[in-house]
């Protein structure tokens, strides 16, 4: 891990230990970190092991135990201080995590150690180039939910161009993906289904999307969709801390160089893109 990245993520660990209470939202915990909203979560989650939320949640209970078993401070009291203004979720949380109540906790007056969770890194399993790519324009279909599911808005992409006799002007196909699995809830998840169009129209119910030109970082990933995950993280944890590179205020996309129509599954290859800084 680089000097640069332990250093932003140990700059939002002391953020959220001294904030407790304040705005730990992603966004606003990507703007400490001076990492795209983009990629942030991604970036977190490959390094620590844990979503940016989990970390919030296992640091704010943290703080509270210690309060717990060093202070007489009434519970409702310590639960504000860690940004629970409601007692009862408060102490729903702090059980889970601790499998025991708050004030069973207290009387036990047992404090534990909150450990470090930086990820060691593996070897690298796919190469990353950095390419320099021009500016896409898509014809694009928007999809709300699970990523794996995101078949189905190509399909109205491509049978609105159909329709319209557009798809001999089309070139590849590219989905774009806005959100980290990892930290958002499956059904809130936005990406878009397009295909390259160079030129002319794009009209309702499809929707324009402008990929902006400038370096990538890509990894060519070969064989099953199921698989794309496993190569994110590897991209995020082993490739990106090493480079040197940050990566730009806008979304990551794939882009399918072939189709499950035309080849088995094995066969698939999906190019990851990352844009640079």
């Amino acid at each position: 891990m680089t000097n640069t990245y332990e250093a932003r993520l140990i700059r939002v660990l002391d953020y959220i230990h001294d904030n407790p209470a304040g705005d730990l939202s992603l966004d606003a915990l990507a703007d400490v970190a001076a990492l795209s909203r983009f990629h942030f979560h991604r970036v977190f989650h490959a390094l620590m092991g844990e979503t940016a939320a989990a970390a919030v949640r296992r640091m704010r209970m943290y703080r509270a135990s210690v309060a717990l078993v060093q202070t007489t401070a009434p519970l409702a009291k310590i639960a504000r201080t860690v940004g629970y203004p409601n007692l009862a979720s408060f102490t729903r949380s702090f059980a889970e995590l601790y499998g025991t109540p708050p004030a069973a906790f207290r009387a036990k007056g047992e404090l534990r150690p909150l450990p470090p969770l930086f990820k060691t890194g593996e070897p690298l399993m796919y190469a990353v180039e950095i390419r320099e790519d021009s500016a896409r324009r898509l014809a694009a279909t928007p999809h709300k939910g699970a990523y794996i599911e995101i078949a189905r808005a190509f399909k109205k992409t491509g049978a609105v161009l159909s329709a319209r006799r557009l798809m001999g002007a089309c070139g590849g196909m590219v989905g774009v993906y806005y959100d980290d699995p990892s930290a958002v809830a499956t059904a809130e998840l936005r990406s878009h289904a397009g295909f390259e169009m160079a030129s002319g129209p794009i009209d309702l119910p499809l929707e324009l999307v402008t990929l902006p030109a400038g370096r990538h970082a890509v990894l060519r990933f070969q064989g099953p969709y199921s698989g794309l995950p496993a190569a994110y993280e590897q991209l995020y944890r082993n490739w990106l801390p090493g480079s040197g590179e940050t990566p730009a205020d806008s979304p990551v996309f794939e882009i399918y160089l072939n189709t499950p129509m035309d080849v088995a599954p094995e066969e698939l290859l999906t190019e990851i893109c990352v844009p640079l800084a």
